[in-house]
């Protein structure tokens, strides 16, 4: 199998390091935090503007994609960076988490997920193989296996069996991907809930199969902050050091910091354009809401120091008013603030990181 990651520097401080992960459309650097295009978009930016923040590398959703626009309307289109005009690399999902988001719609067996679609009712049914299947014709980058994710209140014995089957699905999934000659990557997904016995299990069964990359999955569920910091920092030293170690659906200021430093070099989340359309924006003193009333007159950025197209050019109390009058624009430009903040905070994060700072 052909490397695709380098590993460029490691912290003498922590575990944090820098390195660079080749795809077919591009190289990314990491620490990368990876906005989310959840149906082929992400909400209130177009790509230009996604270019102009320097996004490296952006989400699809495999399952709400599938569901629509439907797998023949982008196939048409040659692919889903054809279909969304984006040119830099995607990373898939496996619809792994809408098994555990939709449980209501979903039945889970060893041969896969039957599934009614939350849209229509269409039964739907997923395999392990049909999902790599979909995101071969995506023609994403990266893409992950259908996975189990344990609810929080999951206890030993139902977490160890929703293992089990996660185990099953990546060795059938890695089979189908192996077959397809592609140059397109698949990375195993560490299971286990909150129970460090099982994901050392996970960690070692999905090592074996030398995926070219290895994600945590089944954190920022609903489990308490203590128990997600655990999580991360038994199984993270876990995973190959010469590969991608991947932070699924996590993308706050302080857990990016926290996870960077025990090893972690890539995080997704809704968080910062599904906050931004609440009213909420990050700032270096923890986040804020502009619709409060004391942004009325203010004539300030969000951030002094920030120099993204948002805090350059527009006052709080214009980005209020945006935002209590309903104005669209306000989500797109507290979008771009949130988004710039977390590439900024990464930025000084990698600096410190080059310096044993960190």
């Amino acid at each position: 199998m052909q490397q695709t990651f380098e590993l460029i520097h490691r912290s003498k401080k922590s575990g944090a390091r820098i390195g660079r992960l080749h795809t077919q459309h591009g190289t990314i650097e990491t620490p990368v935090f990876m906005p989310v295009g959840t149906q082929g978009t992400v909400k209130s930016l177009t790509p230009d503007q996604l270019i102009d923040l320097k996004t490296e590398i952006i989400l699809g959703n495999t399952y709400h994609l599938f569901l629509r626009p439907g797998m023949g309307v982008i196939q048409s289109h040659g692919s889903l960076h054809s279909f969304m005009n984006w040119k830099r690399p995607i990373l898939t999902d496996s619809g792994g988490y809408q098994v555990f988001s939709l449980s209501r719609l979903s039945k889970i067996s060893d041969e896969g997920v039957h599934f009614q679609s939350h849209l229509s009712g269409q039964p739907l049914f997923f395999t392990p193989e049909t999902i790599v299947g979909i995101q071969l014709s995506l023609g994403s980058d990266i893409f992950m296996p259908l996975d189990v994710c344990s609810p929080k209140s999951r206890d030993y014995d139902g977490a160890a069996d929703d293992l089990k089957r996660t185990h099953d699905w990546a060795k059938r999934s890695y089979n189908q991907w192996k077959q397809s000659q592609f140059t397109n990557q698949l990375f195993g997904i560490v299971q286990g809930g909150t129970h460090e016995v099982l994901r050392t299990e996970s960690a070692d069964y999905l090592r074996s199969l030398n995926f070219p990359g290895y994600a945590i999955g089944g954190v920022s569920v609903g489990e308490k902050k203590e128990d997600m910091y655990r999580v991360i920092q038994h199984t993270a030293p876990l995973l190959p050091h010469h590969k991608p170690r991947y932070l699924m659906g996590v993308g706050l200021p302080d857990d990016i910091s926290f996870a960077i430093q025990k090893g972690i070099d890539m995080f997704d989340c809704v968080a910062p354009s599904r906050l931004a359309r609440h009213g909420q924006v990050f700032t270096k003193n923890g986040s804020i809401s502009i619709k409060s009333a004391s942004f009325k007159h203010d004539l300030s950025p969000i951030e002094t120091a920030c120099t993204c197209y948002t805090c350059s050019n527009f006052s709080k109390s214009y980005l209020r008013h945006l935002f209590v009058t309903k104005e669209l624009l306000s989500h797109t430009l507290l979008t771009i603030h949130n988004i710039q903040f977390l590439f900024d905070l990464i930025a000084n994060i990698k600096q410190l990181i080059y310096n044993n700072e960190i």
